[in-house]
């Protein structure tokens, strides 16, 4: 018996979601965010960018529905959408340092 084959267009939005975190920048965005929330300053000096290349990332974090922002007085804070973006970038994450790990030559691991 054949199943009903896979609906592919279902799988659009996991997508955009991961090529939303595939700049090593806007990963490193999320991650600092899932401390708390953030003015573009600070995500600005935490990753030694340049503001105009923040605002883009920002956009796209912002466009995928990731970030959130509010604006008080003259900053502009960044905070996760929600508990979930965290979740499954430090998920990720978590993976991608353990994987890391496991490769490394076993002298480094003593």
């Amino acid at each position: 018996m054949i199943d009903d084959p896979v609906d592919l267009d279902s799988y659009q939005g996991v997508c955009h979601l991961f090529s939303a975190l595939s700049s090593p920048a806007r990963a490193a965005t999320i991650h600092l965010l899932s401390e708390g929330e953030k003015t573009v300053g600070e995500l600005v000096d935490s990753l030694d960018i340049s503001q105009p290349l923040m605002s883009q990332h920002l956009r796209i974090l912002r466009d995928s529905r990731l970030v959130n922002s509010r604006r008080a007085g003259r900053s502009i804070y960044y905070s996760l959408a929600d508990d979930h973006v965290a979740h499954v970038f430090l998920d990720a994450w978590s993976h991608s340092r353990h994987e890391e790990a496991s490769e490394a030559p076993q002298s480094a691991l003593r």
